[in-house]
């Protein structure tokens, strides 16, 4: 996870933080999306609002970040193999698309990424960037054990892996199943494979 640069003066409160985030989670949860408001996380959280503003220029960057972050604190899957890597990846991000507060806040969110141009450039360089830019190791690995080919787009295998698990479980609403994210590990693994 990727934070906007500290301003110069005070340090951040780390804790203050972590409650922004946590009230933030909790609404989208009990309220959804559209009723979630700024002044009620800053009020849940126990700060002000000048203290979430600081953070987070929009709404939908809080609640992005609450929400859909939390594979990035996760360590790189190392499992020894491509197809296990990707196994790893895809179960983390089907819990995180599964989330209450995911599913409460993937229509509202994409509404306002369509409406606004350079909130998507900021999620974009904030957040995405930096997410995939920390999983290439596991590209690295499978082209030094022979799994894969020097040269794989990585951005765009991970580009459908994310985009596979959002459109079974955020647009389609289909439940995962168990075996969902070794499905796709290995269907996504097959097509990547050095032949």
């Amino acid at each position: 996870m990727t934070l906007p640069s500290a301003p110069r003066g005070r340090p951040r409160d780390s804790r203050a933080h972590h409650a922004i985030l946590t009230a933030t989670t909790e609404l989208v949860s009990e309220l959804g999306y559209a009723a979630t408001s700024i002044g009620a996380v800053a009020a849940r959280a126990g700060v002000g609002k000048d203290t979430v503003y600081r953070r987070w220029s929009s709404k939908a960057e809080l609640v992005y970040e609450a929400v859909f972050t939390e594979t990035e604190a996760a360590p790189v899957p190392d499992t020894g193999t491509l197809v296990g890597d990707l196994t790893a990846l895809l179960e983390a991000l089907i819990e995180e698309f599964s989330a209450p507060a995911a599913v409460a806040a993937l229509p509202g969110l994409l509404a306002d990424f369509a409406a606004d141009p350079a909130l998507q450039a900021r999620i974009r360089s904030q957040f995405l960037a930096p997410a995939k830019d920390r999983l290439v190791p596991i590209f690295e690995r499978a082209v030094q054990r022979g799994e894969a080919h020097p040269g794989l787009p990585d951005d765009l295998v991970l580009d459908m892996l994310a985009g596979a698990v959002f459109f079974h479980i955020g647009l389609v609403g289909e439940q995962p199943t168990p075996r969902l994210a070794a499905q796709l590990a290995a269907i996504v693994g097959r097509g990547i494979e050095l032949r």
